[in-house]
């Protein structure tokens, strides 16, 4: 049986995971197959690269929608299909285009919504127990 330690992972894969994208990376890390120690030592020791690249960007889709409050879709309809640097993502916070005011009003509204049917499933559920209860 293999330990945890020995199993490896794709670049792609870690950078997914490290939040960092991908193509920004040095050619070593790129070029290399990354064990899961290597991997818990980017996380717990992050290299001057990897800091910078956290820092600064470009950063991956996700993140960029994250850091904006939209979704990737939203991002996608706003016409951002690449990566962005922080400082990119700075401007259009400070400057928000229609395109951005529009879907972060979308997706708040959608965050309450599936909020809003969360708290409805855990009242029903909590009428079952007590319903069961008695």
């Amino acid at each position: 049986m293999t330990s945890a330690n020995s199993q490896s992972m794709k670049p792609a894969t870690v950078a997914k995971k490290l939040g960092i994208y991908l193509p920004a990376t040095p050619q070593e890390f790129q070029d290399s197959v990354i064990t899961r120690a290597d991997f818990a030592e980017l996380q717990a020791n992050p290299p001057e690269w990897l800091a910078e690249l956290r820092r600064n960007g470009p950063h991956p889709r996700p993140v960029v929608a994250q850091k904006l409050n939209v979704s990737i879709s939203g991002l996608a309809r706003g016409g951002i299909e690449e990566a962005l640097t922080t400082a990119e993502i700075t401007a259009l916070l400070q400057a928000p285009p229609a395109w951005l005011v529009a879907e972060r009003s979308t997706h708040a509204a959608v965050r309450a919504e599936a909020q809003r049917v969360k708290d409805e499933a855990a009242k029903q559920d909590a009428k079952k127990a007590r319903a069961t209860a008695e």
